[in-house]
């Protein structure tokens, strides 16, 4: 009681669900470790993108009261999360998606009562559609996608719920998420130095082709080896350095990743600059598409639940003990097993006819012969494209 009590003082009013912690048997006997799964997937609009979202909402309307407009540019996720936020408060909302959005998706949002404009190839161009539109219109407010201190206070609630809901007294000795343009990891590093966890690792997952944090990273001092003089920056990626926050960041001229849930072409500068001071650190991760496939037929024999690819990139480490052993120490501060949390963000945009895909996909691969490359912090693994399953 205590507890929830105290997660009702931080967030008065909060309109996310407090999701479940729980203890993957499954991934903890293939790994020899506690592991457990923070499931985002069970939010409303089934990801984690509600708690940052609806703060955001929130605070626009104790701001700008019950007549702002709320707007927003999203490639999905962050969308339904607007429509599912502002319809539960009797809010105007507009999302502008980029043409080539599944009928789904925009379904979903307008169930939920929000307008829908589709304009543009790319987010880029629906964003711009989007500022546009803020332009024109005194009352209406842009809702950030993944840059804004309000979103990471919302999405830094779930930590809080982690550190009620694991044994009492356990401290993680590493916690994993997704990034894209950064505003999950930027809610988790939030909460883990309010819980007291800054020194906790934390372990960031995105896809080869998708992967504007990891060469963020790499532009800047930091975990990354050696000098950055002598990084090579990749064809096809801009460098930029922001002179607010200090950092360089890079700008991705194209995106050839399946998980279009991490479809930014360039992350918050204000988080990469939050991710370089952690004292835990960052082991920032790169897996390929067909890796992150095969983890989400994994996680659904195994867990009986569907996982768009942005989300099974997190959970595809745990599923190759030889990569995740590199990432985790075999043992915890105590001197037993090691505990993880994996921060299952959820998504909407998955299917079963794609999972039969992935699988073909997968199959397709493998019979190829070969091994995957995962990077580290600039290292690069090999990792068998066998399936690794639980004792």
């Amino acid at each position: 009681m205590a507890r929830s009590r105290s997660q009702e003082s931080l967030y008065p009013n909060k309109l996310w669900l407090e999701t479940p912690l729980i203890r993957s048997v499954h991934l903890s006997s293939l790994l020899q470790c506690n592991v457990y799964l923070k499931l985002e997937t069970l939010q409303p609009c089934q990801s984690f993108k509600f708690r940052g979202v609806t703060h955001f909402v929130q605070y626009a309307l104790r701001v700008h009261g019950p007549d702002v407009h709320l707007i927003i540019a999203s490639s999905g996720n962050a969308g339904i999360a607007a429509a599912c936020a502002t319809n539960s408060l009797g809010l105007r909302c507009t999302v502008y998606l980029p043409h080539g959005v599944n009928r789904s998706t925009i379904d979903f949002m307008r169930k939920e009562g929000a307008e829908v404009v589709e304009e543009g190839t790319c987010y880029p161009e629906a964003l711009e559609r989007a500022r546009a539109a803020l332009k024109a219109e005194p009352k209406a407010v842009l809702i950030p996608s993944y840059d804004n201190p309000v979103l990471w206070d919302g999405n830094a609630s779930m930590v809080h719920e982690i550190k009620n809901q694991l044994p009492a007294g356990t401290k993680p000795d590493a916690i994993f998420c997704s990034v894209g343009g950064g505003g999950l990891a930027g809610g988790v590093i939030e909460g883990c130095k309010a819980v007291g966890w800054d020194d906790v690792p934390l372990v960031t997952v995105e896809t080869h082709g998708s992967n504007c944090f990891y060469q963020s990273l790499s532009l800047n001092e930091g975990p990354f080896a050696g000098e950055v003089a002598s990084r090579e920056v990749p064809a096809g990626t801009r460098a930029e350095r922001v002179a607010e926050h200090d950092v360089t960041i890079a700008h991705l001229s194209s995106l050839t990743s399946r998980a279009t849930s991490l479809g930014a072409s360039s992350p918050s500068a204000a988080v990469v600059k939050k991710a370089l001071q952690r004292k835990g650190g960052v082991k920032s991760v790169c897996v390929p598409d067909e890796m992150a496939m095969q983890a989400a037929l994994n996680f659904a024999e195994d867990h009986k639940m569907l996982l768009e690819l942005a989300c099974a990139s997190t959970v595809s480490l745990a599923y190759k003990p030889s990569i995740f052993s590199k990432l985790v120490p075999p043992s915890g501060v105590d001197g037993g097993p090691a505990t993880v949390v994996l921060i299952v963000c959820g998504g909407f945009k998955v299917s079963l006819r794609d999972l039969e895909e992935y699988k073909r996909i997968v199959e397709a691969d493998v019979e190829a012969g070969g091994d995957w490359d995962v990077a580290c912090n600039g290292e690069v693994f090999t990792v068998s494209k066998a399936l690794s399953r639980s004792l």
